[in-house]
């Protein structure tokens, strides 16, 4: 108190000083004009530093005292109460003789191991903070200002401060803290700072630590236990074992040990035992429903706000999930992993449920079950990344069909093919290990061929699939230059939550709509701070069209793709008779209501050895994903795609969502051409046609060529007279395209 005192009675002392001089240079003013405009100068500077980070900094006693903090609530879309978040008025002091001597070095070591040598203040961390906020380039700086934070300034800033992260709380942190170390000893500080400092979730000081995270007393925590738990402040969301990337938790730890090895807290031998170390949690007392949802939206808002607000600030957030929707989503997943977890090597399995008009979250299962931490269950499969299989091919289709002169009836040989380049040789091989000669992408697509595929990514090229992907919502595929022609199979990971933008977007005609978790939002004071049902007003919505970058959404989404082009694509994927020719008509993948088929349009996905297999689909108002799997990347037994798997768990949640609503179908876009084809070769149809089917073109790009067969025995003269000159069968299977012969055998396996 004696500084802060000092410091508050500057600008008075500094006044009359000024005055005085003022009052002898006054009479000689016009002699003296640079002198009394200098002292003027000091005096102003005095009273704004007194005004603006003095006069009402808080009394450092106040540390004695802790004043209880409003919880922050969330709910689902219909009021229920899915979670509270905050600070436990009846935590448990401990003295610091209480608490285990590696308890307060873990803590010195990785938050301020010069702690006992210091005055409250680190130049060394100031000056890495200077350098982050000044002088390191835009692209690589954080989002908030460096820290540098010594564990009087955390005290400090988590006790007496606001949360704000500005140049002025940063000096008034700095002025306090050294105040602060005028009062207080240096054991109090590191008292006070232990029974105080957020651990995460609602266990705010290290007793409601080791309760929550171990159901144990500080007193007894181990080592392992305790270099844990102290590498948890510094991101308590994204550190906690508890979370969407529970490993985090153990990597923090390990930062935590090697820190006390190179002070000399401990041994080796010690940090390696407790780094081997498997650590048995207490399940969560306080009551979560939707858990892998609570934790995404919680995330999001300490993103948004800052840990401090979301866990005292007393928000009310009313998120997007529906929790009977939720539930039913829950059971499914797990009855259908359960049903063929010894027969198919399935342990886990994920589902989301999305609107795709406005991107809200209906239901997020992150996993089977996340209470089971010994099997990695609270890992969300729906925002971690992992391979989709033949799941983003519509997305190669999409820009085949948008940009790459390609239409529902163009040719792509289904045929044996080889890519090579300097360093390997690439050879896709369809799922069936079968050829199917010329198909058309209308059939390419619907039976989910490899090797069209392949061609028509060949043909468009890599870097333009990536660059429709990012357009479409997928955030993982960035290093184009690392990919090859196997992307379009499903080569590189995706994330559940970015399939749920791309597939919202086909459903939307082509508007991409991102995904919110959030309807509205709340504060202390009744303030609402957001609400996406409330209408923007019409000079905002002109004011974001006249000024919205290529990043930015358009009031109602961003179109990305034509309805043409998506129209096209849902007319695929819904067709149940399309597909037929490789998954039947009676699947999954079919969704009947009171024996009444509903239109929706689905596509499957199975990764490489059988690790991931996804269904991925939507009706003209919802969308659900789901996959199945393994955690630990274990491959899968007899997987088939489209019948087992991730598929039976779409069709039930699909079914129950469409069961209590009248059928609804996707608008055709207006303009869009309906023409009558022949099926095998996608040209008009003719005399010798085996089978016609109706096609949907962009104006301008129907066929105009009628189809031709030639007789049997044509066909069987020039295919043997290309045999006798040794045509390659990749040429002959050309030629005798509209032949009614099967062509040279290209069934074995490349």
């Amino acid at each position: 108190m004696y500084l802060i005192s000092v410091i508050k009675k500057l600008p008075l002392v500094m006044g009359r000083f000024l005055i005085g001089k003022l009052e002898k240079i006054g009479q000689n003013f016009r002699f003296h004009p640079f002198q009394c405009s200098f002292y003027i100068f000091i005096f102003f500077c005095a009273s704004v530093f007194y005004w603006g980070f003095v006069s009402d900094l808080p009394n450092p006693y106040q540390l004695a005292f802790q004043q209880p903090n409003a919880s922050t609530k969330i709910y689902d879309r219909n009021g229920e109460l899915l979670y509270k978040i905050y600070r436990d008025e009846n935590r448990t002091l401990l003295s610091l003789s209480e608490i285990p001597d590696h308890v307060k070095k873990a803590t010195i070591a990785i938050e301020d191991q010069n702690f006992y040598s210091h005055r409250g203040i680190s130049l060394r961390g100031i000056v890495r903070a200077v350098r982050h906020d000044f002088f390191v380039r835009e692209d690589q700086k954080s989002a908030s200002l460096q820290g540098g934070s010594t564990i009087t300034q955390q005290l400090v800033k988590n006790a007496l401060l606001t949360p704000e992260r500005t140049i002025e709380r940063k000096l008034k942190e700095l002025i306090l803290s050294s105040s602060v170390e005028m009062i207080f000893t240096k054991d109090e500080i590191l008292e006070m700072y232990l029974n105080q400092v957020a651990y995460g979730g609602t266990s705010y000081g290290i007793e409601e630590a080791a309760q929550m995270y171990f159901g144990k007393s500080a007193k007894h925590l181990n080592l392992a236990e305790a270099t844990l738990l102290a590498g948890l402040p510094q991101a308590p969301s994204s550190n906690s074992p508890f979370g969407a990337h529970p490993e985090r938790a153990k990597q923090r730890q390990a930062q935590v040990l090697n820190r006390m090895l190179e002070e000399k807290y401990i041994i080796r031998e010690q940090a390696d035992e407790a780094k081997k170390e498997i650590l048995a949690f207490a399940p969560p007392i306080t009551p979560m429903k939707a858990p892998h949802f609570v934790i995404y939206v919680k995330d999001e808002l300490s993103r948004r706000y800052g840990q401090q607000v979301v866990e005292k600030g007393g928000l009310r957030v009313y998120t997007t999930l529906d929790l009977n929707l939720q539930e039913m989503a829950e059971q499914a997943v797990k009855k259908n992993v359960n049903g063929i977890e010894k027969s198919f090597n399935v342990h886990n399995g994920s589902a989301l449920i999305t609107k795709p008009k406005t991107g809200e979250i209906l239901a997020m299962v992150g996993s089977v079950d996340f209470w089971d931490f010994k099997n990695d269950g609270n890992v969300n499969l729906t925002t971690s990344s992992r391979q989709p299989g033949s799941s983003v091919k519509p997305i190669t289709y999409a820009y085949a069909l948008e940009k790459g002169g390609f239409t529902p009836t163009t040719i792509i040989y289904d045929t044996p093919v080889s890519y090579s380049n300097p360093w390997e040789t690439y050879t896709p091989v369809n799922y069936d290990h079968k050829y199917k000669g010329p198909v058309t992408l209308r059939k390419a697509l619907a039976e989910s061929r490899n090797i069209p595929a392949v061609r028509t990514l060949n043909q468009i090229g890599v870097d333009k699939l990536v660059e429709q992907a990012q357009k479409m919502g997928i955030t993982t595929w960035n290093e184009p230059e690392k990919y090859g022609l196997s992307l379009t199979l499903g080569a590189a990971e995706v994330r559940m939550v970015d399939m749920g933008v791309a597939f919202g977007t086909l459903a939307n005609m082509g508007v991409r709509k991102d995904l919110t978790p959030i309807k509205k939002i709340v504060d202390a004071k009744g303030k609402v701070i957001q609400d996406i049902e409330k209408p923007r007003s019409l000079w905002a919505q002109m004011a974001q069209q006249a000024y919205a970058s290529d990043k930015d959404e358009v009031e109602g989404g961003k179109p990305v793709l034509s309805g043409f082009t998506a129209w096209q694509l849902i007319d695929i994927l819904k067709d149940k008779f399309a597909r037929a020719g490789e998954f039947g008509l009676n699947t999954p993948l079919r969704i009947s209501v009171n024996g009444e088929d509903r239109e929706v349009f689905v596509k499957t996905g199975t990764s490489n050895e059988f690790k991931d297999n996804w269904t991925d689909g939507c009706s003209p108002d919802l969308c659900v994903l789901t996959w199945v799997g393994n955690n630990d990347g274990q491959p899968m037994y007899k997987i088939a795609s489209g019948i087992t798997g991730a598929a039976p768990i779409w069709n039930e949640i699909m079914t129950n969502l469409l069961k209590d609503q009248s059928a609804t179908q996707f608008p055709v876009p207006e303009g869009m051409i309906e023409v009558e084809i022949c099926a095998s070769n996608g040209l008009l149809p003719c005399s010798g046609c085996p089978q016609t089917k109706k096609a949907w073109f962009v104006p301008g790009t129907e066929p105009t060529q009628k189809c031709y067969f030639p007789s049997p025995a044509d066909c069987q003269a020039r295919k043997k007279k290309m045999e006798e000159e040794g045509k390659p069968a990749e040429e002959i299977v050309k030629a005798l395209a509209n032949c009614p012969l099967a062509g040279p055998s290209t069934s074995s396996t490349p």
